[in-house]
C-alpha cells in the first residue's frame, strides 16, 4: 500500500514511468499520441482523514492513440487519483458515460432524430463557443479516424475533411443544407486557436536582441508613442522608468515573454494610442502607481497562459468567425492591459506590494467571465482613442 500525506489529499498524482520500463511492459508510444479514455481501478491507500471526511481512491489509467500511425491505444501515465465522497461519484459517472452511456446515448438519439450527433450540434445551437466546443468534444472523442484528424487538419484542407466527414456520417447536403459551412467554421476555429497557440509561443521564444536593429527600432517605437513629447536623451536611460521598465536598460525586462511582451505593448500604445497614454498617466499615480511596462508584461503572461490552457476557446470562438489570428490575440491584451488598470484603480491596494494579490484577484475575475457561454473579451473603445 502506498501513503498519501494530508497535503496531498484532493491532487492527482502522477506516477511517470521511464522509457525503460515502459518498454518492458509494452507501453512504449511511437511518437506523438492523442488521449481517447480512461479507466478507474479503485484501490486501497493509507492516508489521514480530515474532519471525518472519507476518500476513495483509484489508478486511473489514461489510454490514448499514436497520432502518427493510429495505432494503440496504449495505456500510459497511471495516477492515484484522492477525492473525496462527491467527487469520487464525479469520476464514477465520468468513467461509466465516456465508457458506456455516451455511445448508447448516441445510438437512441440517431435513431429517433435520424441526425448524427455533429449534425445535432450544428443545427441546435448558434455560431460560437457553445456550438464549437462542442463540436471539438464530439470530433476529439469519436472512434473514427476521419472525424479525429478533424481537429488537426491544415487550413486548405477543411472543406475536403468535413466532405469526408459527411461521407463517412452518411450527411446528404439536400437533407441538412447548413450543415457543411457550419461544421467548417467549427474546424477552422478549433484548428485555427491550435496554430494560433503555435504563432504565440514562436513569439514568445524570441529573445530581445540588442544588435538587432528590428528589435531596438521597435523599442524606440514604443518610447515614441507613450511619450511623444519627451525625447529620450539615450537608448540606455534612467527615463525607461517614467514608462514602467524597472532598469536602464529595458531589454532585461523582456526576458520571461521574449518579444511577444514587447509586441503586445506596442500593439496596444498604437492602435490604442490616446487609451494606452491614459493608463501610463494612471501608472503614474502617486498613491496608486504601478510599473506600466512591467505589469504589461505580466498581464501577456498571463493572456500567455490563458491560451496555453485552452482557457481563452469560449472567447475566440465568440468573437473570430472562422480561425483567430495574431491581431486577435493582441486585442485580447489591450482588454487585459484596459481592464486591469480600471481594476487597479477602483480596488485602490495600499501598496505595489500587493500586486501579486490583485493580479490573482484579478484573473480569476477573468476565469469567471471565460466561463459564461457567451463570453467575449473585447476592448469596447475606438482605434486611435
Amino acid at each position: 500500500m502506498s501513503s498519501l500525506s494530508e497535503t496531498e489529499g484532493h491532487q492527482i498524482i502522477a506516477e511517470k514511468r521511464s522509457s525503460r520500463q515502459c518498454e518492458q511492459q509494452n507501453h512504449l508510444l511511437p511518437g506523438p499520441y492523442r488521449p481517447l479514455y480512461f479507466r478507474a481501478i479503485p484501490e486501497v491507500h493509507e492516508a489521514p482523514r480530515a474532519r471525518g471526511s472519507r476518500y476513495f481512491y483509484f489508478r486511473v489509467i489514461l489510454y490514448c492513440r499514436c497520432a502518427a500511425s493510429d495505432a494503440g491505444p496504449f495505456p500510459v501515465i497511471p495516477e492515484v487519483v484522492v477525492c473525496s465522497n462527491s467527487r469520487m461519484l464525479g469520476y464514477i459517472w465520468q468513467y461509466f458515460y465516456t465508457s458506456f452511456f455516451r455511445f448508447w446515448l448516441k445510438w437512441i438519439l440517431r435513431q429517433v432524430t435520424g441526425r448524427c450527433e455533429l449534425q445535432r450540434i450544428c443545427s441546435s445551437y448558434k455560431q460560437g463557443a457553445p456550438r464549437t466546443t462542442r463540436a471539438e468534444y464530439s470530433l476529439e472523442s469519436s472512434k473514427s479516424k476521419a472525424l479525429r484528424t478533424a481537429v488537426d487538419v491544415e487550413e486548405d484542407k477543411v472543406e475536403k475533411c468535413v466532405v469526408a466527414i459527411m461521407k463517412e456520417k452518411n450527411i446528404h447536403s439536400q437533407k441538412d443544407p447548413t450543415f457543411k459551412a457550419n461544421l467548417q467554421v467549427c474546424i477552422f476555429q478549433i484548428t485555427g486557436y491550435k496554430k494560433l497557440y503555435i504563432s504565440v509561443e514562436n513569439i514568445r521564444k524570441q529573445v530581445f536582441n540588442s544588435e538587432n536593429k528590428e528589435h531596438e527600432d521597435m523599442l524606440l517605437k514604443l518610447w515614441n508613442l507613450l511619450m511623444p513629447t519627451i525625447k529620450l536623451q539615450s537608448r540606455i536611460s534612467k527615463q525607461w522608468g517614467d514608462i514602467g521598465f524597472q532598469g536602464d536598460d529595458p531589454k532585461t525586462d523582456f526576458r520571461g515573454m521574449g518579444m511577444l511582451g514587447l509586441t503586445n505593448l506596442i500593439f496596444f500604445s498604437e492602435k490604442y494610442t490616446e487609451v494606452s497614454r491614459q493608463v501610463l498617466s494612471h501608472s503614474n499615480h502617486p498613491k496608486l502607481g504601478y510599473s506600466y511596462a512591467i505589469v504589461g508584461i505580466n498581464l501577456t503572461e498571463m493572456a500567455y497562459s490563458l491560451l496555453k490552457a485552452g482557457s481563452l476557446k469560449p472567447h475566440f470562438y465568440n468573437s473570430v468567425p472562422g480561425v483567430p489570428r495574431m491581431e486577435h490575440f493582441h486585442e485580447l491584451y489591450c482588454y487585459l492591459a484596459y481592464e486591469f488598470d480600471k481594476f487597479w484603480m477602483e480596488e485602490e491596494p495600499a501598496s505595489i506590494m500587493q500586486f501579486n494579490q490583485y493580479r490573482e484577484m484579478f484573473q480569476e475575475k477573468v476565469k469567471k467571465l471565460l466561463g459564461q457561454p457567451d463570453v467575449s473579451l473585447s476592448l469596447r473603445v475606438s482605434s486611435k482613442q
